[in-house]
């Protein structure tokens, strides 16, 4: 077998052939009239009145030999057949053709369109033209690229290769596209906020940080999408809005996390967490439809049915139930013990982060869809107290598969109460908790000006990343990589 150094320099001489008999082996234009979908589409009409048009598309095969030569085009659309005949095409430009194409280059050619015997739509050519040569070589058809990092690293041969992942990316266009239909059907406004931060708020996770030399001031990129930016829109006036757009937090990649990657999060003046849970149920089930056609998914090992109805779990009932602590009055010594006796690896020793990662545990077992409430308020610092009882927030998660896919609440509006839970925070912030919420005060002034009632809500592609049983980076267009390690 070639090398690829050799296959390449192998190319580069059909290249300065192409040049030396006047061909730009890269012009700008194409004669292209019909894409191969088109070509499909029409093709009965086409073959009926013995039409010539001009279709390309990049070479996926070559098969043949003699005074005949079948190739397979590609343009992203479909597929299509085309037939070289020395007899029809002419013998300067037939074998021109055999000296100079190679699987991989993009050409255009034009001739009559009639189907084989096999019953394969054809175009019989009459004339070619190179548009694009190609130097490497494309994987095998049968065994693509087959290295993890070699696929990520080279997503366009990935994708050019491999039909279904091709096809699980459209999925997720389209899950945003019907996620943004949605919210705009039922009366929210698509705003932009600002993804460079003074204060990364709004979210526990660790942030990136970044400097902008004109202001010389330290800088976050968001951790969400944009929460205390669109609360202020409440404030403005506006009843209801929303964003999708990229978040970026500096932590572990695994399954349900990257670095980067995709959210939505909503926000609606004069609603509260009940009205929110109706709304986001009645999108996932469009969702569940519109992308996949069924609402019933195997994922992670589970089975669920987003067709069907959703129960509520109460939090401290839960993490009660499978691990007999109670987490609003076990000490943060008795939760440690827990953790080390169920070997879960920790990180911080604050009452918040502790609980959170007991929670993290116990939500594995749920299939759902169900809706977590109740969550104590030392894990919920921006959701509104329930009146009943001060320790628990009006706060709902989706969890389905063992995963929190949706989190939402009846947004905390009291500016007293809002400035107190950010300097609980920032104590956490001066211990070490890169995970701690940072202080906001300009927001925090926001509400002292007034803020109504509010239903906020945000989810991300994880829930897509689910529903399609992929890890998350799988349905990356082009996961973060490592710089390759020169040989």
């Amino acid at each position: 077998m070639s090398s690829i150094d050799e296959i390449r320099d192998a190319k580069i001489k059909k290249l300065e052939l192409l040049k030396k008999k006047g061909v730009n082996p890269y012009p700008a234009k194409s004669k292209r009239e019909l894409s191969l979908k088109e070509a499909i589409d029409s093709f009965d009409t086409l073959e009926k009145e013995k039409e010539e048009k001009w279709i390309s598309g990049r070479i996926m095969s070559i098969r043949g030999q003699g005074a005949i030569v079948f190739i397979t085009l590609n343009d992203g659309t479909g597929l299509f057949q085309g037939l070289f005949k020395k007899d029809v095409l002419g013998d300067e430009k037939f074998n021109f053709f055999n000296e100079v194409v190679d699987i991989g280059d993009f050409v255009e050619i034009s001739g009559a369109f009639f189907t084989t015997k096999r019953g394969e739509k054809t175009v019989e050519v009459k004339d070619w033209t190179m548009l694009s040569k190609s130097l490497l070589p494309l994987p095998e058809k049968w065994h693509g690229l087959q290295d993890t990092e070699e696929r990520f690293r080279k997503r366009y041969l990935d994708i050019l290769m491999d039909p279904e992942i091709k096809e699980l990316l459209i999925k997720k266009t389209k899950f945003w596209d019907t996620t943004r239909s949605f919210m705009k059907e039922h009366g929210f406004l698509e705003v932009e906020t600002p993804s460079l931060e003074v204060t990364a708020s709004g979210a526990d996770a660790a942030p990136f940080k970044t400097y902008n030399e004109d202001f010389k001031l330290s800088l976050y990129l968001r951790i969400c999408i944009g929460e205390l930016w669109q609360k202020r829109l409440m404030a403005a006036g506006f009843p209801k809005t929303f964003e999708i757009g990229r978040a970026y937090r500096n932590e572990g990649t695994d399954a349900n996390h990257l670095q980067e990657f995709t959210n939505m999060e909503f926000y609606w003046a004069y609603a509260n967490y009940e009205d929110g849970m109706k709304l986001v149920e009645e999108l996932y089930k469009k969702i569940a439809m519109n992308v996949f056609g069924t609402t019933k998914f195997e994922a992670r090992g589970h089975k669920f049915d987003l067709g069907g109805k959703w129960e509520r779990i109460d939090y401290r009932e839960t993490v009660k139930k499978e691990t007999g602590i109670d987490v609003l009055k076990a000490t943060e010594k008795e939760i440690k013990k827990k953790l080390e006796d169920l070997k879960i690896v920790y990180d911080g020793d604050s009452k918040e982060r502790l609980v959170d990662t007991l929670w993290k545990h116990c939500r594995k077992q749920i299939s759902g869809p169900v809706f977590l409430t109740g969550h104590p308020k030392l894990v919920s610092p921006l959701s509104k107290s329930v009146e009943k009882n001060p320790e628990i927030t009006e706060r709902f998660n989706i969890i389905i598969a063992g995963v929190e896919l949706g989190n939402g609440f009846s947004e905390l509006n009291d500016p007293i109460d809002q400035a107190e839970r950010f300097e609980a925070q920032q104590e956490l912030v001066k211990a070490g908790d890169k995970e701690a919420m940072m202080p906001d005060k300009e927001f925090v002034e926001m509400l002292e000006y007034g803020m109504p009632p509010t239903c906020g809500f945000g989810f991300g592609e994880s829930l897509f990343a689910v529903l399609a049983d992929k890890p998350l980076r799988e349905t990356q267009f082009f996961p973060l990589m490592r710089p390759k390690k020169e040989e």
